[in-house]
């Protein structure tokens, strides 16, 4: 079977070989009766465009750019499930790189992703990220930029993310609730959005209930090229447990630091929740079947990123009919399981 042409469903559809273009891009010039005739008839005839050179037709490549800190986080594989979702309802390939949390290799990522001729870009960025000087050159590039999961007021775009504020608070409220009294919280840093504003909640709910500096305790992991959050992590919680103001009960700031601080507990032959209790930010599927159940702070990772995508695509196509940048924070949700569930729900009069 000879291979089928623009110029063949145009004919066969009667319309224009432009109008057929468009409709296969999503064009909003296009009605959306016609869009469907075409898609289905390009569908059932196994018509495939030559994106090669319809990039090099039309400036175009038909690619998102994706860049996140690593692909086998729980979380982000979530997020990228939306991404790759809205791109296939939309047409578009994607293009995925890792930061490894690491500045440089961000900047490499970008130049990378900008040789291969993106159209646009989504982008978590990485912790190391203070200076957002590239993500604005590639914007004054013409191409659009669109932050999914840890926003900034850095730059001035379409943002999707959780709200972490709530998550960390409704966490520490959980804790106060079960009547823990030394309380920690473990971050790797606050230079990003996401990791100030869940140590703000953590710090909001302790003060709503009047808790003393003297029964909480803040961590910040110090992690480099050299030193990882496993190794972090472990001088951290080795301090505080041999330290005069023990915890209690520990709030974990993200996934990572969820599940390594479960592992090393254990390790250390810290019996939780029965000396501690944990609770963290994480999107793993095996909280359930870990010894004990970890209680976590769940984001809605797919919904993130598809809706991230979605913004981009409206950049792209001119559908963003809105002249302002949105930020958009969707909500949280707690699951609450044995690590951190040792004691009785404190009732709390209204």
């Amino acid at each position: 079977m000879a291979k089928i042409r623009l110029k063949d469903i145009a004919q066969a559809l009667g319309l224009s070989v432009s109008t057929v273009s468009k409709a296969l891009r999503d064009s909003h010039e296009i009605g959306e009766d016609t869009k469907r005739r075409v898609l289905e008839f390009a569908h059932n005839h196994h018509y495939f465009p030559n994106r090669l050179a319809k990039g090099l037709k039309e400036g175009r490549s038909g690619t998102i750019g994706v860049i996140v800190c690593a692909i086998d986080n729980p979380f982000v594989s979530g997020m990228l499930e939306g991404i790759d979702r809205a791109c296939q309802e939309k047409g578009y390939q994607i293009m995925i790189m890792q930061s490894k949390e690491s500045f440089l290799q961000e900047q490499s990522a970008i130049e990378l992703l900008l040789a291969n001729g993106i159209d646009g870009l989504l982008i978590s960025p990485a912790l190391e990220t203070t200076d957002f000087s590239p993500l604005l050159a590639v914007q004054q590039r013409g191409i659009p930029v669109v932050l999914f999961d840890r926003i900034s007021d850095r730059i001035q775009t379409h943002q999707v993310g959780a709200n972490n504020f709530k998550g960390a608070y409704d966490a520490t409220m959980h804790l106060l609730n079960k009547r823990y009294k030394q309380l920690a919280y473990i971050h790797a840093g606050t230079e990003l959005n996401f990791a100030t504003q869940r140590l703000n909640g953590f710090l909001t709910a302790l003060a709503e209930r009047g808790i003393p500096e003297s029964n909480y305790q803040v961590a910040e992991l110090k992690i480099n090229a050299q030193t990882g959050v496993p190794e972090a992590l472990a001088r951290a919680l080795r301090k505080m447990m041999r330290g005069p103001a023990r915890p209690d009960a520990i709030l974990a700031g993200s996934d990572q630091i969820s599940i390594s601080c479960l592992s090393i507990l254990t390790g250390m032959q810290v019996k939780i929740p029965q000396e501690l209790a944990l609770i963290g930010f994480s999107n793993t599927r095996l909280a359930d079947v870990f010894n004990p159940p970890l209680s976590t702070i769940s984001q809605p990772g797919e919904e993130i990123g598809y809706l991230a995508a979605v913004r981009l695509i409206g950049l792209l196509t001119g559908k963003a009919v809105r002249q302002e940048f949105e930020t958009v924070l969707m909500d949280t949700q707690m699951h609450i399981r044995a690590s951190s569930d040792r004691l009785k729900d404190l009732r709390v009069s209204s």
